[in-house]
């Protein structure tokens, strides 16, 4: 499958970045990314301190490389760059070999936070 990660750094973030970012992937990114044409799906991933990351997977490398080519053009002013208080660091495609799902099932959820 053709994955595409997208990092951003949030060691000098501005002070509540964590928590912007976690509420605008449940408010806003999480409704734009699902049922996306060619998307099979996206993880947003963090370290706080450390880095905010999307990892999208699409159905055809074409897919991703227009994604990647329109998303690169915009990425320093994108929302996640604007929360995170820098561009990304790293935009890199990259293929997923395998996913699994486990015995407790895959739950797509736009917050995992109780």
């Amino acid at each position: 499958m053709h994955g595409l990660t997208v990092r951003w750094s949030l060691e000098k973030a501005p002070e509540g970045a964590e928590d912007a970012l976690r509420a605008y992937v449940e408010a806003t990114s999480h409704a734009r990314f699902t049922g996306k044409e060619g998307l099979r799906f996206k993880t947003w991933r963090m370290r706080e301190g450390e880095w905010f990351e999307g990892c999208y997977v699409f159905e055809s490398s074409e897919q991703r490389d227009t994604f990647e080519r329109e998303f690169t053009a915009v990425a320093a002013e994108s929302p996640g760059s604007q929360l995170a208080g820098s561009a990304p660091v790293l935009i890199e495609p990259c293929e997923v070999v395998a996913v699994a799902e486990g015995a407790a099932g895959f739950l797509a959820a736009a917050s995992y936070r109780s």
